[in-house]
């Protein structure tokens, strides 16, 4: 029987993994400055300091690399705090699963103050048991820790709690850790959505799909 439900933030509950593969573009546009083609893929793999970095370095920018990084971030936060909208159908697969008495928590590699500011403006937070971050726990989802400590919290074993993930790596984590996974199409995120079908238990293309999948979930 499932008892716990932890979910993953941006790109399940949270519609903004846009904003993380747009931000250096979307920082020079509020500049006025025209980005290159393909900016996004150049730095999608490069850390906030890195990409603050090139930037400076590619572009005719009066602020510093620090400055740069600053005003990324502070664009980050206010589009955390005022914009980013719910994933379709978020607040009605809480609903229905808090109706069912299922424990839920989140589990999330973006910083506490941003996301928490977000699930209490869309009314989303009072779901949650707890929220947990991997900058606060100090290791990433290639580790299954996050995961334990939401479960943990819940007081649910893994065998009987769900993890919501459109990050194959991340679903691969919990997957290997003995939990019950669920693959979430999101789509700026996860670029192997074959992978991902394959290693979820569940996989949706929309969380209204969820309650469809509840019984086949509990026998």
């Amino acid at each position: 029987m499932t008892k716990g439900a932890i979910f993953d933030l941006d790109g399940v509950l949270l519609d903004s993994m846009g904003i993380w593969n747009d931000l250096g573009a979307r920082y020079l546009r509020s500049l006025g400055v025209t980005p290159e083609e393909g900016l996004n893929e150049i730095l999608f793999s490069m850390s906030m300091e890195q990409g603050a970095e090139y930037l400076h370095t590619h572009y005719p920018l009066a602020q510093s690399a620090a400055e740069i990084e600053a005003g990324i971030e502070t664009m980050l936060r206010d589009f955390y705090y005022n914009e980013v909208p719910a994933k379709p159908g978020a607040a009605a697969l809480l609903a229905f699963l808090a109706e069912r008495g299922i424990s839920m928590a989140a589990a999330t590699s973006s910083p506490r103050a941003h996301v928490t500011a977000a699930l209490d403006r869309l009314g989303l937070l009072p779901y949650l048991k707890a929220v947990f971050t991997t900058g606060e726990v100090g290791v990433s989802k290639h580790e299954p820790v996050i995961y334990h400590l939401a479960a943990e919290a819940l007081g649910t074993a893994p065998a009987e709690t769900l993890v919501f993930e459109d990050s194959l790596y991340a679903l691969k984590t919990a997957k290997t850790a003995g939990f019950r996974t669920v693959g979430v199409l999101d789509a700026h995120g996860e670029t192997d959505q074959a992978g991902l079908k394959e290693a979820a238990e569940v996989y949706l293309t929309s969380l209204t799909e969820f309650p469809g999948h509840w019984e086949p979930l509990n026998k």
